[in-house]
């Protein structure tokens, strides 16, 4: 399992009359990463600088940064570390700087960009990716409340939802719960569920 943000957020910071604007993004590649990165350029690009860093992959393996143009070492390798201190994955991050006319020297940068990634990071919702159970639930009509009430009690997801003489639910629950869930179920609805097992994968559950 492993942490990432979810989706994308946007904070901004004043520093010495310098104008910071950090987003983050959850990215599942690296093609996804320089894709942002790019989108981010193209919308500020009256900036003064737009300074990255990314960690592309689950395993922390791929992983990319930039100062852009700022002095080596103040920018990118800063936010980088944040990335990584706060144990985050296929997580990028670009800080935008509008440079407000006064220098903040070496130290200063880094306190700067490590700090505005920092600040942001903390403000996003984070989900946890864990290996999940997708399987597909097939209940009567008279048990669908029940089933509601039983998954709205779990850590899963309700992914997809058919109604036809029956109705069918597509549901993602974590592969450690997977066999307790599925028993339990069977209980509450004294046996009238036909489960079938669809596939496993990484799932992002949100973070309470």
């Amino acid at each position: 399992m492993y942490l990432s943000v979810n989706g994308e957020c946007r904070t901004r910071k004043t520093i010495e009359k310098s104008q910071f604007i950090t987003t983050a993004r959850h990215i599942s590649s690296e093609e996804e990463a320089q894709n942002f990165i790019a989108e981010m350029r193209k919308k500020y690009a009256d900036a003064t600088h737009n300074c990255y860093a990314y960690v592309a992959d689950r395993l922390g393996n791929c992983l990319r940064f930039s100062d852009d143009g700022e002095p080596s070492g103040t920018a990118g390798m800063p936010i980088l570390d944040v990335i990584r201190n706060k144990k985050l994955y296929e997580t990028a991050v670009v800080v935008t700087r509008y440079f407000g006319g006064i220098k903040l020297g070496a130290g200063g940068l880094v306190r700067a960009y490590s700090g505005c990634a920092s600040e942001n990071l903390d403000a996003t919702q984070k989900v946890l990716y864990e290996m999940c159970s997708q399987s597909e639930y097939t209940v009567a009509y008279q048990s669908v409340d029940l089933f509601f009430r039983f998954f709205s009690e779990k850590s899963a997801d309700i992914i997809e939802s058919r109604y036809e003489n029956d109705v069918t639910f597509v549901v993602a629950v974590k592969k450690s719960q997977e066999q307790e869930i599925n028993l339990s179920l069977i209980n509450r609805l004294n046996g009238k569920v036909t489960i079938k097992k669809l596939k496993e994968y990484y799932f992002p559950f949100k973070i309470s």
